[in-house]
């Protein structure tokens, strides 16, 4: 069985890539665990020194690798290399904190001596998806790889050609074979090495199907598992609100992979008196952007990953235009080829909508009007999602009483919605279990392990 690597942009197939065989899987598998035995004892001042090589080898060749990720997923050149540039920020954040972040922590409890020890498990699988095909992997495998883990990737079968530079970079930044390791494989493959017990951890980000199946799975062989899943993020306007700021920043949150995002502001949820000259200056925002080829620096609307992905949303739209939507495009013209679609906003969207209801991965932007403070946070929690919020108001100290109230696990004051190494990353309700970055990140797949010496 073969996986196909197609250019968004030209439609034309790029690379085609025979699949890993079970019995090449298990070859695989046992090569990774006999590095990972060998891996858990090395110190983690070495460990730290090969993850500051990555940050080099990212840099090194940044616009090459920033090239195979536009190709292979479309998103314009501009962001795939500010993902690459993030992607060395983070192996620095975790070079520089991982010793203090894993160190032995002594507690005082009257016996002679308590500590507690951060431990590696063993393997961990990684399930990435394409739309930051580079970033979601380095978020996942940098930490759990400096903290003693081996780390084994399936990747999105659309975006082959990164998930292998990923590999090499690992292995030209100087770490062991298969302490890194890509996998070629389907999603069945992927499901019986944690059904078979061949792993013994699990991260995954993706969709809420995905993480509902393999987190049974995980659930019954009782395996450490995180997910980042789908999010339909509220970014609120406030009456007092600084509103060309906050129009400016809605079109930058909607558009950021031309929506392809888990964290792209998805509904607009706008006070009724303000609401008028918010769509105003957003729709300015829209039509100012330009439609082309991702390779182009200049272009901002870029095509989506996947054809299938421009007939779902089509049929988000179709949904709100039957439900009374009233819908201003931009004036682009489509491209003649490339999966592309035309960024819109719903003007005046409503809860019953689909595109109010579900994840909207794509640039379509419902405004949402409601009377007041109290029915933003009503309207912003109605939502099975929990991943990130956004609220906009001159009145800081209001917005962070109104933060406590919003179900997600990020909130932005005054800003999008980001990731930053530094900060903890993930959501609640149906977006998520566990955290990824910063301290807590590293924590995810380590055994926390508690030693008590008696007097």
């Amino acid at each position: 069985m073969k996986i196909t690597s197609i250019n968004p942009y030209t439609e034309e197939i790029i690379e085609e890539f025979e699949l890993l065989t079970e019995n090449q899987l298990h070859v695989e598998i046992k090569k990774s665990r006999e590095a990972f035995l060998k891996w858990r004892n090395v110190e983690i001042t070495e460990k730290t020194k090969l993850v500051q090589n990555l940050a080099m080898e990212l840099r090194k060749e940044q616009r090459r690798y920033a090239a195979t990720i536009t190709r292979e997923m479309g998103k314009s050149i501009t962001e795939s290399t500010a993902e690459v540039e993030k992607c060395a920020k983070l192996c620095e954040y975790y070079a520089e904190n991982a010793v203090a972040f894993l160190k032995t922590e002594y507690i005082q409890t009257g016996e002679k001596q308590c500590y507690v020890n951060f431990e590696p498990l063993g393997i961990v699988l990684a399930i990435m998806p394409w739309n930051f095909p580079f970033w979601q992997v380095f978020r996942c495998a940098v930490p759990a790889i400096v903290s003693g883990n081996a780390c084994v990737l399936k990747h999105a079968s659309n975006v082959p050609r990164s998930a292998l530079e990923i590999e090499s970079i690992f292995t030209n930044a100087g770490f062991p074979h298969n302490i890194f390791k890509t996998l070629l494989i389907d999603a069945g493959s992927a499901i019986q090495l944690i059904d078979e017990d061949k792993v013994n951890a699990v991260s995954l980000t993706g969709s809420n199907k995905a993480g509902e199946q393999i987190g049974a799975i995980a659930g019954k062989r009782i395996k450490p598992i995180v997910l980042e899943l789908g999010g339909s993020d509220p970014f609120i306007v406030l009456k007092d609100a600084d509103i060309d700021r906050a129009a400016e920043t809605a079109a930058r949150a909607r558009m950021l992979n031309v929506g392809q995002s888990c964290i792209a502001a998805k509904r607009f949820i706008v006070i009724e008196a303000v609401a008028g000259q918010f769509i105003s200056r957003f729709t300015e925002h829209f039509r100012s952007l330009k439609m082309g080829d991702p390779m182009d620096e200049n272009t901002t609307v870029c095509p989506l990953a996947r054809r299938d992905f421009v007939e779902e949303l089509e049929g988000l739209l179709n949904d709100a235009r039957q439900k009374g939507g009233k819908i201003i495009f931009t004036d682009e013209p489509r491209p003649p080829k490339g999966f592309f679609f035309t960024p819109c906003i719903v003007t005046n969207a409503t809860r019953e909508m689909r595109i109010a209801r579900e994840e909207v991965f794509g640039p379509i932007a419902p405004v949402l009007r409601v009377a007041n403070e109290e029915e933003a946070v009503l309207v912003a929690n109605d939502t099975e999602y929990g991943l990130g919020a956004c609220i906009w108001s001159r009145d800081v100290d209001k917005a962070q009483r109104l933060a406590t109230r919003i179900q997600s696990g990020i909130v932005a004051i005054n800003d999008m919605v980001k990731s930053d190494p530094r900060m903890p990353f993930g959501g609640i309700k149906k977006s998520g279990i566990g955290r990824e970055l910063s301290y807590y990140g590293i924590k995810a797949f380590v055994n926390i392990k508690t030693v008590v010496v008696k007097n």
